[in-house]
């Protein structure tokens, strides 16, 4: 399976400016020819079913606060996984959406690296607007970081590519 490296994110980060929460992780792969919506797609439109359970119950108890509830599923070219596709191009798919409690972006990128492998990252930056956006990622982030090293582990294994760490 692909090593699934964490990265440094520099914050202010253009994708969302005010940004006052981050990380990302990124694995190497033995190929060249990944597009970034295809990627998005593959990562977080087809989720694991334990994900799925998790967000449902994330979902339950958000929903009684006001945040906004998601879905992981393919919905089309102006979503995945129930995330708006706020821009993308030919390196990086931008996803996400402004609620009250907090605003955030998950960015899919690809990039290469020489003639023949690619780094795939899925980064995520969070702008908490109040002290329920600090509760909730300081909740949140464990899963987090367990679902988006999932995502990145499940795309290079599924790929059946030799894979080396970043």
């Amino acid at each position: 399976m692909g090593l699934v490296v964490e990265q440094h994110v520099a914050l202010p980060h253009p994708n969302l400016p005010a940004a006052d929460w981050a990380d990302s992780y990124c694995v190497r792969l033995d190929r060249n020819d990944l597009v970034p919506m295809d990627v998005a797609s593959e990562l977080i439109g087809r989720a694991p079913r334990w994900v799925g359970a998790l967000l449902k119950i994330r979902n339950r108890i958000v929903g009684a606060f006001g945040l906004k509830s998601a879905e992981l599923e393919l919905t089309g070219q102006d979503k995945i996984g129930g995330f708006p596709v706020i821009d993308h191009d030919g390196e990086r798919v931008l996803l996400g959406f402004d609620d009250k409690h907090l605003d955030f972006r998950i960015i899919v990128s690809v990039e290469p690296q020489g003639a023949s492998h690619q780094h795939v990252s899925l980064t995520t930056l969070v702008k908490r607007h109040n002290l329920f956006g600090r509760i909730y990622i300081l909740m949140v982030t464990p899963f987090h970081k367990l679902i988006v090293k999932t995502f990145l582990k499940r795309f290079a294994a599924s790929s059946g590519l030799n894979h080396r760490s970043a």
